[in-house]
Protein backbone atom coordinates (compact mmCIF):
# COMPACT_ATOMS: atom_id res chain seq x y z
CA UNK A 1 0.00 0.00 0.00
CA UNK A 2 2.78 2.40 1.12
CA UNK A 3 4.30 1.62 -1.88
CA UNK A 4 1.82 2.67 -4.26
CA UNK A 5 1.12 6.19 -2.66
CA UNK A 6 4.91 6.89 -3.22
CA UNK A 7 4.75 5.82 -6.62
CA UNK A 8 1.74 7.81 -6.94
CA UNK A 9 3.65 10.75 -5.27
CA UNK A 10 6.36 10.46 -7.30
CA UNK A 11 4.41 10.95 -10.33
CA UNK A 12 2.59 14.04 -9.38
CA UNK A 13 5.75 16.76 -9.79
CA UNK A 14 6.44 15.29 -13.54
CA UNK A 15 2.42 15.85 -14.20
CA UNK A 16 2.64 19.43 -12.77
CA UNK A 17 5.86 20.04 -14.89
CA UNK A 18 4.38 19.26 -18.15
CA UNK A 19 0.74 21.24 -17.19
CA UNK A 20 2.77 24.19 -16.52
CA UNK A 21 4.43 24.16 -19.43
CA UNK A 22 1.69 23.95 -21.81
CA UNK A 23 -0.02 26.45 -20.07
CA UNK A 24 2.86 28.57 -19.91
CA UNK A 25 2.89 27.92 -23.71
CA UNK A 26 -0.68 29.01 -24.85
CA UNK A 27 -0.46 31.95 -22.37
CA UNK A 28 2.45 33.11 -24.25
CA UNK A 29 1.51 32.68 -27.89
CA UNK A 30 -2.07 34.65 -26.68
CA UNK A 31 -2.44 38.03 -28.36
CA UNK A 32 -1.20 40.47 -26.02
CA UNK A 33 -0.49 40.24 -22.34
CA UNK A 34 -1.46 42.67 -19.17
CA UNK A 35 1.70 45.02 -20.33
CA UNK A 36 -0.55 45.68 -23.53
CA UNK A 37 -3.26 46.74 -21.59
CA UNK A 38 -1.35 49.21 -19.45
CA UNK A 39 0.33 50.72 -22.28
CA UNK A 40 -3.09 51.92 -23.43
CA UNK A 41 -3.37 54.04 -19.93
CA UNK A 42 -2.00 57.18 -21.06
CA UNK A 43 -1.02 58.48 -17.08
CA UNK A 44 1.31 55.15 -17.11
CA UNK A 45 5.12 55.96 -18.33
CA UNK A 46 7.39 53.84 -20.49
CA UNK A 47 9.75 54.04 -17.39
CA UNK A 48 7.10 52.47 -14.95
CA UNK A 49 6.13 49.88 -17.84
CA UNK A 50 10.01 48.97 -18.22
CA UNK A 51 10.46 48.66 -14.07
CA UNK A 52 7.35 46.65 -14.12
CA UNK A 53 8.42 44.40 -16.56
CA UNK A 54 11.68 43.42 -15.10
CA UNK A 55 10.25 42.89 -11.49
CA UNK A 56 7.32 40.23 -12.69
CA UNK A 57 10.28 38.68 -15.01
CA UNK A 58 8.19 39.49 -18.34
CA UNK A 59 11.25 40.02 -20.18
CA UNK A 60 13.01 38.41 -23.03
CA UNK A 61 11.79 34.35 -24.68
CA UNK A 62 9.76 32.10 -23.64
CA UNK A 63 12.30 29.60 -21.87
CA UNK A 64 13.59 32.58 -19.97
CA UNK A 65 10.10 33.89 -18.86
CA UNK A 66 8.89 30.54 -17.93
CA UNK A 67 12.22 29.74 -16.16
CA UNK A 68 11.53 33.13 -14.01
CA UNK A 69 8.29 31.22 -13.03
CA UNK A 70 9.14 27.99 -12.43
CA UNK A 71 12.34 29.12 -10.22
CA UNK A 72 9.84 31.02 -7.80
CA UNK A 73 6.72 28.61 -8.40
CA UNK A 74 8.86 25.29 -6.94
CA UNK A 75 9.12 27.49 -3.71
CA UNK A 76 5.70 28.00 -3.56
CA UNK A 77 6.43 31.54 -4.44
CA UNK A 78 3.60 32.26 -7.65
CA UNK A 79 4.46 35.44 -7.50
CA UNK A 80 1.72 38.68 -7.39
CA UNK A 81 -1.25 38.83 -9.20
CA UNK A 82 -0.95 41.59 -12.08
CA UNK A 83 -4.59 43.06 -11.81
CA UNK A 84 -5.30 42.04 -7.78
CA UNK A 85 -1.39 43.12 -6.42
CA UNK A 86 -1.46 40.73 -4.20
CA UNK A 87 0.25 37.36 -3.37
CA UNK A 88 -1.11 35.15 -5.50
CA UNK A 89 -0.55 32.14 -3.04
CA UNK A 90 -2.79 34.11 -0.62
CA UNK A 91 -5.72 34.74 -2.97
CA UNK A 92 -5.51 31.00 -4.30
CA UNK A 93 -5.68 29.63 -1.01
CA UNK A 94 -8.64 31.45 0.46
CA UNK A 95 -10.81 30.60 -3.03
CA UNK A 96 -9.42 27.13 -3.10
CA UNK A 97 -10.92 26.78 0.24
CA UNK A 98 -14.74 28.33 -0.98
CA UNK A 99 -14.45 26.00 -3.96
CA UNK A 100 -13.94 22.60 -2.35
CA UNK A 101 -16.59 23.79 0.66
CA UNK A 102 -18.94 23.54 -2.06
CA UNK A 103 -17.74 21.26 -4.21
CA UNK A 104 -17.49 18.29 -1.92
CA UNK A 105 -20.51 19.35 -0.33
CA UNK A 106 -22.67 19.01 -3.61
CA UNK A 107 -20.26 15.39 -4.18
CA UNK A 108 -21.16 14.14 -0.56
CA UNK A 109 -24.99 15.30 -1.06
CA UNK A 110 -24.87 13.43 -4.61
CA UNK A 111 -23.61 10.19 -3.48
CA UNK A 112 -25.59 9.90 -0.93
CA UNK A 113 -28.84 10.30 -3.02
CA UNK A 114 -27.54 8.75 -5.92
CA UNK A 115 -26.44 5.16 -4.16
CA UNK A 116 -29.86 4.20 -2.14
CA UNK A 117 -31.77 5.61 -5.01
CA UNK A 118 -29.95 3.55 -7.61
CA UNK A 119 -30.37 -0.06 -5.20
CA UNK A 120 -33.97 1.00 -4.54
CA UNK A 121 -34.38 1.39 -8.43
CA UNK A 122 -32.72 -2.34 -9.17
CA UNK A 123 -34.56 -3.95 -6.10
CA UNK A 124 -38.48 -2.50 -7.70
CA UNK A 125 -37.43 -2.67 -11.32
CA UNK A 126 -40.31 -1.82 -13.69
CA UNK A 127 -42.13 -0.57 -10.89
CA UNK A 128 -43.37 3.46 -10.12
CA UNK A 129 -40.79 3.99 -7.81
CA UNK A 130 -38.00 3.01 -10.36
CA UNK A 131 -40.08 4.89 -13.53
CA UNK A 132 -39.88 7.96 -11.06
CA UNK A 133 -35.66 7.47 -10.01
CA UNK A 134 -35.47 7.34 -14.42
CA UNK A 135 -37.29 10.36 -14.77
CA UNK A 136 -35.33 12.22 -11.90
CA UNK A 137 -31.71 10.97 -13.56
CA UNK A 138 -33.49 12.04 -17.46
CA UNK A 139 -33.75 15.76 -15.68
CA UNK A 140 -30.19 15.88 -13.97
CA UNK A 141 -28.58 14.61 -17.27
CA UNK A 142 -30.22 16.59 -19.78
CA UNK A 143 -30.99 19.97 -18.61
CA UNK A 144 -27.76 22.28 -18.33
CA UNK A 145 -26.45 23.09 -14.65
CA UNK A 146 -26.80 26.78 -15.80
CA UNK A 147 -30.36 26.72 -16.93
CA UNK A 148 -31.12 25.56 -13.80
CA UNK A 149 -28.70 27.82 -11.75
CA UNK A 150 -30.82 30.84 -13.53
CA UNK A 151 -34.00 28.82 -12.54
CA UNK A 152 -32.78 28.57 -8.54
CA UNK A 153 -31.96 32.42 -8.77
CA UNK A 154 -35.35 32.95 -10.05
CA UNK A 155 -36.89 30.56 -7.44
CA UNK A 156 -35.05 32.37 -4.33
CA UNK A 157 -35.42 36.13 -5.60
CA UNK A 158 -39.22 35.33 -6.32
CA UNK A 159 -39.72 32.98 -2.74
CA UNK A 160 -37.38 35.19 -0.57
CA UNK A 161 -36.50 31.65 0.96
CA UNK A 162 -32.48 31.02 0.08
CA UNK A 163 -29.95 34.19 -1.36
CA UNK A 164 -29.60 34.84 -4.24
CA UNK A 165 -26.19 34.86 -4.20
CA UNK A 166 -23.12 35.18 -2.05
CA UNK A 167 -21.32 33.07 0.01
CA UNK A 168 -22.34 34.82 3.42
CA UNK A 169 -24.91 37.85 4.41
CA UNK A 170 -22.68 40.96 3.58
CA UNK A 171 -24.83 43.20 6.41
CA UNK A 172 -25.07 41.28 9.70
CA UNK A 173 -22.12 38.80 9.34
CA UNK A 174 -19.90 40.57 11.84
CA UNK A 175 -22.44 40.72 14.11
CA UNK A 176 -23.33 37.01 13.88
CA UNK A 177 -21.88 34.35 16.33
CA UNK A 178 -20.16 31.47 15.08
CA UNK A 179 -23.02 29.21 15.22
CA UNK A 180 -25.02 31.82 13.23
CA UNK A 181 -22.20 32.14 10.91
CA UNK A 182 -21.86 28.19 9.81
CA UNK A 183 -26.11 28.52 9.80
CA UNK A 184 -25.92 31.43 7.12
CA UNK A 185 -22.63 29.40 5.14
CA UNK A 186 -24.95 26.42 5.17
CA UNK A 187 -28.46 28.44 3.85
CA UNK A 188 -26.30 30.26 1.22
CA UNK A 189 -24.94 26.48 0.14
CA UNK A 190 -28.37 24.57 -0.42
CA UNK A 191 -29.16 26.37 -4.23
CA UNK A 192 -25.43 25.73 -5.70
CA UNK A 193 -25.02 22.56 -4.12
CA UNK A 194 -28.67 21.22 -4.95
CA UNK A 195 -27.78 22.70 -8.51
CA UNK A 196 -24.28 20.94 -8.82
CA UNK A 197 -24.90 17.89 -7.78
CA UNK A 198 -28.23 17.16 -9.65
CA UNK A 199 -26.44 16.04 -12.60
CA UNK A 200 -23.93 13.51 -10.49
CA UNK A 201 -26.72 12.57 -8.94
CA UNK A 202 -27.90 11.52 -11.89
CA UNK A 203 -25.34 9.63 -13.51
CA UNK A 204 -24.35 7.78 -10.46
CA UNK A 205 -27.98 6.30 -9.72
CA UNK A 206 -28.01 5.29 -13.34
CA UNK A 207 -24.88 3.38 -12.98
CA UNK A 208 -25.84 1.94 -9.33
CA UNK A 209 -28.98 0.70 -10.63
CA UNK A 210 -27.29 -0.83 -13.64
CA UNK A 211 -24.41 -2.51 -11.17
CA UNK A 212 -27.15 -3.70 -8.84
CA UNK A 213 -29.44 -5.22 -11.17
CA UNK A 214 -26.38 -7.21 -12.87
CA UNK A 215 -25.17 -8.46 -8.92
CA UNK A 216 -28.74 -9.40 -7.76
CA UNK A 217 -28.40 -12.09 -10.86
CA UNK A 218 -25.34 -13.66 -9.78
CA UNK A 219 -25.06 -17.21 -8.17
CA UNK A 220 -23.53 -15.59 -4.68
CA UNK A 221 -26.62 -13.67 -4.08
CA UNK A 222 -28.67 -16.42 -5.12
CA UNK A 223 -26.88 -18.34 -2.49
CA UNK A 224 -26.78 -16.29 0.32
CA UNK A 225 -31.28 -15.91 -0.55
CA UNK A 226 -31.04 -19.95 -0.44
CA UNK A 227 -29.40 -20.05 2.73
CA UNK A 228 -32.24 -18.03 4.56
CA UNK A 229 -31.24 -14.94 4.70
CA UNK A 230 -33.17 -11.70 4.91
CA UNK A 231 -33.73 -10.00 1.43
CA UNK A 232 -32.76 -6.71 2.84
CA UNK A 233 -29.72 -8.18 4.42
CA UNK A 234 -28.73 -10.23 1.06
CA UNK A 235 -28.94 -6.44 -1.11
CA UNK A 236 -27.37 -4.69 1.62
CA UNK A 237 -24.73 -6.76 3.13
CA UNK A 238 -23.62 -9.08 0.04
CA UNK A 239 -24.98 -7.18 -3.28
CA UNK A 240 -24.22 -3.87 -2.67
CA UNK A 241 -20.48 -3.83 -1.67
CA UNK A 242 -19.75 -5.66 -4.74
CA UNK A 243 -22.12 -3.21 -7.25
CA UNK A 244 -20.61 -0.38 -5.91
CA UNK A 245 -16.67 -1.15 -6.95
CA UNK A 246 -17.12 0.66 -10.26
CA UNK A 247 -18.95 3.55 -8.63
CA UNK A 248 -16.03 3.75 -6.67
CA UNK A 249 -13.19 3.80 -9.19
CA UNK A 250 -14.47 6.88 -10.55
CA UNK A 251 -14.25 8.80 -7.40
CA UNK A 252 -11.21 10.92 -8.61
CA UNK A 253 -13.05 11.69 -12.21
CA UNK A 254 -16.20 12.79 -10.22
CA UNK A 255 -14.32 15.51 -8.15
CA UNK A 256 -12.88 16.29 -11.22
CA UNK A 257 -16.22 16.95 -12.99
CA UNK A 258 -17.52 18.57 -10.04
CA UNK A 259 -14.94 21.22 -9.88
CA UNK A 260 -14.94 21.90 -13.42
CA UNK A 261 -19.24 21.95 -13.54
CA UNK A 262 -18.88 24.43 -10.37
CA UNK A 263 -17.56 27.10 -12.49
CA UNK A 264 -20.84 28.22 -14.13
CA UNK A 265 -22.23 27.78 -10.88
CA UNK A 266 -20.35 30.04 -9.25
CA UNK A 267 -20.24 32.71 -11.36
CA UNK A 268 -24.11 32.49 -11.62
CA UNK A 269 -24.53 32.34 -7.75
CA UNK A 270 -21.87 34.79 -7.20
CA UNK A 271 -19.66 32.16 -5.26
CA UNK A 272 -16.12 33.58 -4.33
CA UNK A 273 -14.59 30.32 -5.58
CA UNK A 274 -12.20 29.93 -7.76
CA UNK A 275 -14.49 30.17 -10.83
CA UNK A 276 -15.14 33.48 -10.55
CA UNK A 277 -11.00 34.27 -10.15
CA UNK A 278 -9.78 32.28 -12.61
CA UNK A 279 -12.40 33.45 -15.35
CA UNK A 280 -11.31 37.38 -14.20
CA UNK A 281 -7.84 36.53 -14.44
CA UNK A 282 -8.01 34.94 -17.85
CA UNK A 283 -10.01 38.02 -19.17
CA UNK A 284 -7.19 40.43 -17.58
CA UNK A 285 -4.48 38.04 -18.32
CA UNK A 286 -3.36 37.87 -15.30
CA UNK A 287 -0.51 35.28 -16.14
CA UNK A 288 0.64 34.34 -12.27
CA UNK A 289 -3.13 33.96 -11.37
CA UNK A 290 -4.09 31.79 -13.86
CA UNK A 291 -0.84 29.73 -13.71
CA UNK A 292 -1.36 28.97 -10.07
CA UNK A 293 -5.08 28.28 -10.94
CA UNK A 294 -4.50 25.33 -13.27
CA UNK A 295 -1.21 24.27 -10.87
CA UNK A 296 -4.00 23.79 -8.47
CA UNK A 297 -6.62 22.17 -10.02
CA UNK A 298 -4.36 19.88 -11.30
CA UNK A 299 -3.62 18.98 -7.70
CA UNK A 300 -6.94 18.32 -6.59
CA UNK A 301 -7.42 15.63 -9.88
CA UNK A 302 -4.40 13.99 -8.72
CA UNK A 303 -5.36 13.73 -5.19
CA UNK A 304 -9.11 13.04 -6.41
CA UNK A 305 -7.36 9.56 -8.07
CA UNK A 306 -5.15 8.74 -5.20
CA UNK A 307 -8.06 8.76 -3.14
CA UNK A 308 -10.35 6.78 -5.54
CA UNK A 309 -7.89 4.01 -5.56
CA UNK A 310 -7.18 4.15 -1.43
CA UNK A 311 -10.82 3.67 -0.86
CA UNK A 312 -11.70 0.94 -3.94
CA UNK A 313 -8.53 -1.30 -1.80
CA UNK A 314 -10.07 -0.41 1.75
CA UNK A 315 -13.28 -1.61 0.60
CA UNK A 316 -12.29 -4.83 -1.60
CA UNK A 317 -9.82 -6.94 -0.33
CA UNK A 318 -9.50 -8.65 -3.96
CA UNK A 319 -7.42 -5.37 -4.62
CA UNK A 320 -4.21 -5.01 -4.09
CA UNK A 321 -2.42 -1.93 -5.19
CA UNK A 322 0.97 -2.89 -4.46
Amino acid sequence: MWVYVARRLLAIPPLLLAVSFVTYLLLYLAPGDYVDQLKENPAITQETLNQYIRDYGLEGGFFQRYGHWLGKAVTLDFGYSFSNHVPVFSLISERVANTLLLSITAMIAAWMLALPLGVVAAVYQGTLIDKTAGFIAFCGLSIPRVFYALLAVLFAAKTGWFPTGGMRDQVYWDDFTAWERVKDVAHHLVLPVFVIASAEMASHMRQMRAQMLETLGRDFVRTARAKGLGFWTVVWKHAFGNAVNPLVTQFGYSLAALLTGSFLVEVVFSWPGMARLTVDAVFKQDEPLVMAAVIMATVMLSAGNLIADLILAAIDPRIRLE
